[in-house]
C-alpha cells in the first residue's frame, strides 16, 4: 500500500522517483544539463537505476562532455540509490541532485551548482506534466517529463581537476522511466539563443507502442519569455519530420501557430540507453548541434533565431518518423 500511494503522488509529480516496489523490468533516469557562462563547458550528468527483467538491479551515473565528445558511465550499487518519497531529492553515494541543485563527487566533475529562477513544466487539470492526460496510462513502454525548461545556474566546478565558474550559466533538466526506450526516436533541445530573452525548445518524436499497435508520438515545448507554445499528439497539433544527410527538420502546428525547426548534426559520443529495464543499448548524442527555428501565427514570422549547444539524438529505425505531409 505504502509504494502505491507513493507511486500516485509521484504520478502527479512527475519530477520524483516512480519506481516504489518495482523490482524487475524497470529503469529511471534524470538528465542534468549544464552549461557555464562562457560556453566552455557543456556537460549532461545523468543519475539512474536500471532493474533487469532477471531482477539484477545497479544504479548508475552517465556524464556526457559535449566539448570533447567523451561519455562515462560510472556504476553504483542499487542500495546506494536513494530517492526522497516527499519530493524530487536523490542521493547516489557521495552525489546528489534535486530540481534546485546538483552536487558531484565524480573523475571529471567535482562541486556544488544552485539552481535559480527554474522554469518547470506547468501543470494543468487532467495533465499533471509534459505527458498530458497520457501521464495516467499505466501500460505505456516510456513516460517523459520536464522539471525545468530554463534556469541560471550558480557554483564552480572542478572539471578534469581545473576550476571552473558556472555562475551565470544556463541548465536544463528532464527525464524518462518505465521498461524501455521507444523503438526509434528523434530529440533536440537548446536553451543557447542569439535572443536576449529567456528560451528553451525542446523537441521530441517517438514510436510509441499501443494496444499491440503503435503510433508516432510527439511532445513539444517552445519557452519564449514568459510564454510556453506547446504541440502535441494529445493537443491535437500536426507534424512533418524529414532527415537530409546531415540535418533533421521537424515541424509543428496547430490551429494559430507552426513552428519550423532543422538540427544540424555535430559529432557526439555514444550514451547507454535502456532496454527492458537493462542499460544494454547505446544511442548517439551530439551537444554541438544546432537548431535553426522559425515561429509563426498563422503565415506571420514572430521568432527566427539558431540555437546552439544544442541536444540532438537521431535513434532506432527513424524512416517511420518522417511524412512529408502534415498528419497527427
Amino acid at each position: 500500500m505504502k509504494n502505491t500511494l507513493r507511486r500516485w503522488r509521484a504520478t502527479w509529480n512527475p519530477d520524483m522517483y516512480h519506481g516504489w516496489g518495482r523490482e524487475k523490468r524497470y529503469f529511471e533516469g534524470w538528465y542534468f544539463k549544464l552549461v557555464d557562462a562562457g560556453e566552455n563547458h557543456v556537460f549532461a550528468v545523468i543519475p539512474g537505476i536500471s532493474k533487469t527483467a532477471d531482477g539484477v538491479q545497479h544504479a548508475f551515473i552517465q556524464v556526457l562532455d559535449g566539448k570533447n565528445c567523451q561519455a562515462s558511465y560510472h556504476q553504483f550499487e542499487a542500495l546506494q540509490f536513494q530517492p526522497s518519497p516527499r519530493g524530487f531529492q536523490l542521493q547516489l553515494g557521495n552525489n546528489s541532485f534535486s530540481a534546485d541543485h546538483v552536487e558531484l563527487d565524480l573523475p571529471e566533475l567535482q562541486g556544488r551548482l544552485g539552481f535559480k529562477h527554474r522554469t518547470p513544466w506547468p501543470k494543468m487539470l487532467g495533465a499533471p506534466g509534459i505527458m498530458g492526460w497520457y501521464s495516467f496510462v499505466p501500460f505505456m513502454e516510456c513516460y517523459h517529463g520536464v522539471v525545468s525548461l530554463h534556469h541560471q545556474l550558480t557554483g564552480e566546478m572542478r572539471v578534469h581537476g581545473a576550476p571552473a565558474d558556472f555562475s551565470g550559466g544556463v541548465g536544463y533538466i528532464e527525464k524518462d522511466w518505465g521498461i524501455s526506450f521507444p523503438r526509434s526516436w528523434i530529440w533536440m533541445q537548446s536553451n543557447h539563443f542569439e535572443k536576449t530573452e529567456k528560451i528553451c525548445l525542446m523537441a521530441s518524436v517517438a514510436r510509441i507502442p499501443w494496444l499491440g499497435s503503435y503510433f508516432i508520438g510527439y511532445i513539444v515545448g517552445f519557452q519564449w519569455g514568459e510564454r510556453l507554445f506547446r504541440f502535441a499528439t494529445y493537443t491535437g497539433a500536426q507534424m512533418k519530420a524529414g532527415l537530409g544527410e546531415n540535418t533533421v527538420s521537424l515541424s509543428f502546428r496547430d490551429r494559430r501557430y507552426r513552428l519550423e525547426i532543422v538540427g544540424e548534426q555535430a559529432p557526439g559520443a555514444k550514451l547507454v540507453s535502456p532496454i527492458t529495464g537493462n542499460m544494454s543499448g547505446k544511442v548517439n548524442e551530439s551537444m554541438q548541434g544546432t537548431l535553426h527555428v522559425r515561429f509563426f501565427e498563422s503565415d506571420k514570422l514572430l521568432f527566427e533565431d539558431t540555437g546552439r549547444n544544442a541536444g540532438l539524438e537521431i535513434a532506432g529505425e527513424v524512416e517511420g518518423l518522417l511524412t512529408d505531409a502534415w498528419r497527427r
